[in-house]
């Protein structure tokens, strides 16, 4: 690979952020110089969609300190360090065959630097294309056994990013939620006291008879479909701009199996927060990665997102990677 020349020298020290604190993305070089022959650090890989932040200001949304697992059966929260996400960038999927889910961009803190404090090394003039050849090489994995092109993005290594698990029990995360300032103290406290309840109704479906188990041992927000046979669908065509009112939970249940799927779809407690609310209609989406293969999904009905409909941790441990919501147009209704 093309040596390049730069004066910059991976940072390791922790720059301590905070949600709201202003940092500088670093220069396209001075990243480079940070990555290894897999465009990682510290196995997190720094994407395609990301260049187009280099050199920009930005404001700190989140402390990425911990990521919930979609990836591993069981799921739970993983321990992550030195990583942030930023207001606004989302990745847009050029750079992964057009992928649609708009996951945050996950940033390590070496590759940023507090704005306002001393000037960050000046890089020598590079071609400005140098490190996208490495990122895009890396963003694509082997081929699968059918010939299925299989994509690599912070979505799918983020448990290699992550590698250790964080039980509920280190309340230690739900402290450093709030001197981070991802949360306050109440929805720290309600992520904790939520989190235990499941746990605890799990605890019951193991080891109680049903007579015995609380609302038969469900989660919190007690959500169970109640379709027989193939889930039923609508399609209202709905496009961007639209009004629509999500539908109440017990007209969405209606809609699911035992899974709380909808033909493959699933309806989680945190979207049930969103029933009865009026939004508008963002984007219709028809593909999206799946985190565990690297394949590309393309969609028979596309669904819907709504405008600031995101997953926002408040029944899953205040975890801070605000997923896009999926809604199908069944789960739907339009407002003149």
């Amino acid at each position: 690979m093309t040596q390049i020349q730069t004066d910059f020298s991976p940072v390791r020290e922790q720059l301590n952020l905070r949600v709201g604190d202003i940092v500088q993305v670093r220069g396209e070089a001075e990243i480079l110089a940070s990555l290894d022959e897999r465009g990682e650090l510290d196995s997190l890989p720094f994407m395609p969609e990301m260049l187009q932040y280099c050199g920009q200001r930005m404001t700190v949304h989140k402390v990425a300190h911990k990521v919930c697992d979609t990836i591993t059966r069981g799921g739970g929260m993983r321990r992550m360090s030195n990583a942030v996400y930023l207001s606004g960038a989302r990745c847009d999927g050029q750079g992964h065959g057009g992928c649609q889910t708009a996951c945050q961009l996950v940033w390590r803190e070496q590759w940023l630097v507090r704005a306002g404090a001393a000037t960050p090394p000046t890089e020598r003039p590079v071609d400005g294309r140098l490190l996208l050849p490495l990122v895009t090489a890396n963003a694509r994995r082997e081929p699968g056994p059918d010939g299925a092109e299989l994509y690599s993005c912070q979505a799918t290594e983020l448990n290699r990013a992550a590698p250790t698990c964080l039980p509920l029990r280190d309340v230690g995360q739900f402290v450093q939620d709030v001197r981070s300032g991802n949360a306050g103290v109440l929805w720290a406290l309600r992520a904790f006291l939520v989190g235990l309840f499941n746990r605890l109704q799990k605890l019951s479906i193991r080891f109680l008879p049903p007579r015995l188990r609380f609302r038969r041992g469900l989660r919190w927000r007690f959500l169970e479909g109640r379709a027989v046979g193939r889930t039923p669908t609508e399609i209202l065509d709905l496009q961007p701009g639209e009004l629509v009112r999500v539908k109440s939970k017990d007209a969405i249940l209606a809609t699911l199996d035992a899974n709380l799927l909808n033909r493959g779809m699933g309806f989680e407690e945190e979207m049930s927060r969103w029933c009865g609310r009026v939004g508008r209609v963002e984007r219709r989406v028809d593909r999206c990665l799946d985190e565990r293969t690297g394949r590309m999904l393309t969609m028979k009905n596309p669904c819907i997102v709504l405008e600031n409909s995101v997953c926002e941790g408040a029944f899953n441990a205040a975890c801070p990677r605000e997923f896009v919501h999926f809604w199908r147009e069944i789960w739907l209704e339009r407002i003149s």
